[in-house]
């Protein structure tokens, strides 16, 4: 297998693009002919694929392309698979049979290593529709429903009005043959030289913007969704972990780093989705002194740039101890919801160490008034359970009970895209340290030379991007 990468970003990216460090892996597949090569230029803006000029393919053998695209505002790191034409026959330079084992033998492989994140059906629009089904039953047969099938029209260069047009006058018949796809772009990859027209530059252009949104989006179907879980040291957050998880991944310790917005980072899943779950300490006190605040600027900003990463937040989860009712769950509260996630992300309220209540949603038909006229603290929904798995009888059906209200709240509140509202980089990280500086005494004020130091030491930022960081934090 040969491996080729073009070694840079497309040209056009922003200067403060969040970076997305998974990669997306596509594997194009088709006819001989087809435009599977194209293609790949298409996405690369480039001429590294070979192509032909003819029906006969060119590609002989899988070769992969790494690139790296723009989409939405974040770089997105792709492993194209461009695979041997499909349907070439015994004079082609790939026999059907022989390019047909191949490509199953790559999905096949890919997904052992659960390495396939996207199939991209590459087809001619002079091809009949009914004639797409047997190389698409081939690839949807190998790959789980969780990886999607994309179509792609080629040759759409001179077609009026629109590209588009293709896809409304086939639609219906590509459903009445069961075929599904998860989305579509009618193209041209055609290569623009210097006598291109003007027409043909903008469906060019219009065309790589298509194919890399189909990659977005289709990865973003497939991702992780990201849940922040904030609240008081003891309050049982790696508890909590543990229970949506099913099993022990976070260890429950009462010496846990006591740093404001320290931060540990799990995966789980369950019901067949994975979620990336960041435990994160809030405030201990109404109050933070000159050190806490320190402590805040590198581990929020390293917060800040994984949740950046990772595409942002898709659901708080404000975890509480029965019992603990203080000033500090407001400030919390403000701290993630308002500071972090400027009110755009559903924030859960999730009470623990409840197993001894009669029933224990009681506790909130109690406190609920309180929380919301006392303490200004409104939420989308709550849980009362018990995170406590060691104990037996009636209390362990408790764990079970909670476990289901967990995961039955994560997944409501995750189906929509809230990520998609997530606006970080350095105008965040900046924006939340000039808040977080309210719950600083009235007397005191933190100096620009020591959130310098913090940010050179602990984030390896360089002394220019340190300096202005903190200058911006300190303006008021």
């Amino acid at each position: 297998m040969m491996w080729s990468s073009t070694g840079a970003a497309d040209s056009n990216c922003a200067e403060e693009a969040s970076y997305c460090t998974d990669t997306c892996s596509v594997v194009i597949f088709g006819e001989a002919g087809a435009g599977k090569s194209s293609l790949v230029n298409l996405i690369t803006k480039s001429n590294r694929a070979p192509t032909s000029c003819d029906t006969m393919g060119c590609t002989v053998e899988t070769t992969v392309y790494e690139h790296e695209v723009l989409v939405k505002n974040q770089t997105l790191k792709v492993k194209l698979f461009d695979t041997p034409g499909l349907n070439e026959g015994s004079e082609g330079r790939v026999p059907d049979d022989e390019a047909r084992k191949v490509l199953k033998h790559l999905l096949r492989k890919l997904k052992e290593q659960e390495d396939i994140h996207l199939l991209m059906y590459c087809v001619h629009y002079t091809k009949a529709v009914k004639t797409l089904c047997r190389n698409y039953k081939l690839c949807s047969s190998e790959v789980s429903t969780r990886c999607p099938i994309v179509l792609v029209i080629t040759g759409l260069e001179d077609k009026k009005p629109e590209m588009e047009e293709w896809w409304r006058n086939n639609e219906q018949s590509i459903s009445q043959l069961n075929m599904t796809f998860a989305g579509h772009a009618c193209v041209t990859a055609l290569n623009i030289d210097e006598y291109a027209t003007e027409r043909l530059k903008l469906r060019h252009d219009q065309s790589h913007y298509a194919i890399c949104k189909l990659i977005e989006e289709c990865r973003a179907r497939n991702k992780a969704k990201n849940i922040v879980i904030f609240g008081e040291t003891g309050a049982g957050k790696s508890s909590l972990v543990n229970l949506m998880a099913g099993k022990e991944v976070a260890v429950t310790s009462p010496d846990t780093q006591r740093c404001t917005m320290h931060w540990k980072e799990y995966t789980i899943e369950f019901h067949g989705e994975p979620y990336k779950v960041f435990d994160t300490v809030g405030l201990e006190e109404t109050q933070l002194g000159i050190k806490e605040y320190l402590e805040a600027v590198d581990n929020a900003y390293k917060l800040i740039k994984k949740l950046d990463a990772e595409g942002g937040v898709d659901l708080l989860l404000f975890c509480i101890r029965a019992g603990r009712l203080n000033a500090t769950i407001q400030s919390n509260y403000r701290l993630f919801h308002e500071f972090l996630c400027e009110k755009k992300v559903p924030i859960v309220l999730v009470i623990t160490h409840l197993e001894r209540e009669a029933r224990m949603d009681d506790w909130w038909d109690r406190q609920q008034s309180t929380f919301e006229k006392t303490y200004g603290i409104r939420v989308a929904d709550h849980a009362c359970i018990t995170a406590a798995n060691r104990l037996d009888g009636r209390h362990k059906d408790r764990y079970e009970e909670s476990r289901v209200t967990v995961r039955t709240l994560v997944e409501k509140f995750t189906v929509d895209d809230h990520k998609s509202l997530w606006a970080g980089g350095n105008s965040r990280f900046v924006s939340f340290m000039r808040k977080l500086k309210g719950f600083l005494p009235e007397p005191l004020d933190v100096k620009k030379k020591d959130i310098v130091s913090r940010l050179m030491q602990r984030c390896n930022l360089s002394p220019d991007v340190a300096k202005q960081l903190a200058q911006m934090i300190k303006q008021i």
